[in-house]
């Protein structure tokens, strides 16, 4: 049997391509760059795909839910993900958030792993810094880099002010594809950008791990697209890392709805729309309210996709006179 899929890491920016493999043989079929395109080079779609994963893979987690009520307290997480693609290790990752009652930052860091690595050499890293009034973010700078072999392959960054984005820019841009549904003003207004969407803070003092934590729809913008992500109350698990934390999260299911700046034709955009089965899985950054994602998982043309820390470890701050830690 043979697998055939059109895979895109950048559904907006329309570098996709058809991989037909053997089912049994993903890992060889990737190595040889088994790629059929049309009107494409092998090596001008693969390359970028892949040398795209290890962004894509840190920051699949990062789009999951807003800032919704004040933190209690002031703490850090570190945490440490790993990758996998139908079991195949495709990336690791690493996430340090500093939060406090009025600022927040955050800092990703990717790279590809395994036998990805080995030909492709892919790294990426996005940060973001904000502040916050009652537990909303007030405004926020986001960037995200991707380099492959040494050499800066994509770029984003992004300026929001009181949830409306004030300047954003991107290279490579879009393709001009004439069916491209347009980025607006209006679409940009109202929204998130990834890393600042990764956090939801609960409101009480109450358990905040409880179904109301799913229970909400964030609009996104990432600089290319601008997206709905829909939540829902699955279940509840338990979680061991390996170093960190042990102990309940809630699990999420997740709707993908695209707004602006993709091509609806696309297959990756169709693929993402109908999907039912990708989850999220939020953790408790420890001694606060926040809650942020230590799992997520969902179905591709060549198996499951996993995203899960390894390493989840928070302590708590101490604010300094601007807010920020002091150690």
């Amino acid at each position: 049997m043979r697998v055939s899929a059109v895979l895109t890491l950048w559904p907006a920016h329309g570098q996709s391509c058809v991989l037909d493999c053997p089912a049994g043989d993903i890992v060889g079929c990737l190595s040889r760059g088994t790629f059929n395109s049309a009107g494409a080079r092998k090596d001008r779609i693969l390359r970028p795909l892949i040398q795209r994963l290890p962004l894509a893979s840190a920051l699949v987690v990062l789009a999951v839910t807003g800032l919704v009520a004040p933190a209690r307290a002031q703490a850090r997480l570190e945490a440490h993900y790993s990758a996998t693609i139908a079991g195949i290790p495709i990336g690791t990752g690493s996430w340090i958030i500093d939060v406090t009652d009025t600022q927040y930052s955050a800092t990703v860091n990717g790279q590809t792993s395994g036998l990805l690595r080995a030909f492709t050499g892919g790294q990426g890293n996005a940060t973001a810094r904000g502040t916050l009034n009652g537990g909303r973010a007030l405004s926020s700078i986001y960037t995200a880099t991707i380099t492959g072999r040494g050499k800066r392959i994509d770029s984003i960054r992004i300026a929001i002010s009181n949830g409306n984005v004030k300047e954003y820019k991107v290279d490579p841009p879009a393709d001009d594809d004439p069916t491209r549904v347009p980025i607006t003003e209006t679409s940009q207004r109202g929204v998130l950008d990834p890393m600042t969407a990764s956090m939801v803070r609960m409101p009480g003092t109450g358990d905040p791990l409880v179904p109301e934590a799913c229970q909400r729809t964030h609009e996104v913008f990432d600089g290319r697209l601008r997206y709905d992500m829909q939540f829902a109350f699955k279940r509840m698990e338990r979680v061991k890392a390996a170093k960190g934390y042990s102990g309940p999260v809630v699990v999420c299911a997740v709707y993908f709805t695209p707004v602006a700046g993709f091509v609806p034709t696309r297959t990756t955009i169709r693929y993402l729309a109908r999907q039912r089965d990708m989850e999220i899985w939020l953790a408790p950054v420890t001694g606060t309210r926040v809650l942020v994602p230590i799992r997520a998982q969902g179905p591709t043309p060549i198996g499951q996709a996993i995203l899960e820390a390894s390493e989840f470890v928070s302590t708590p701050i101490q604010a300094g006179a601007n807010g920020m830690k002091t150690q």
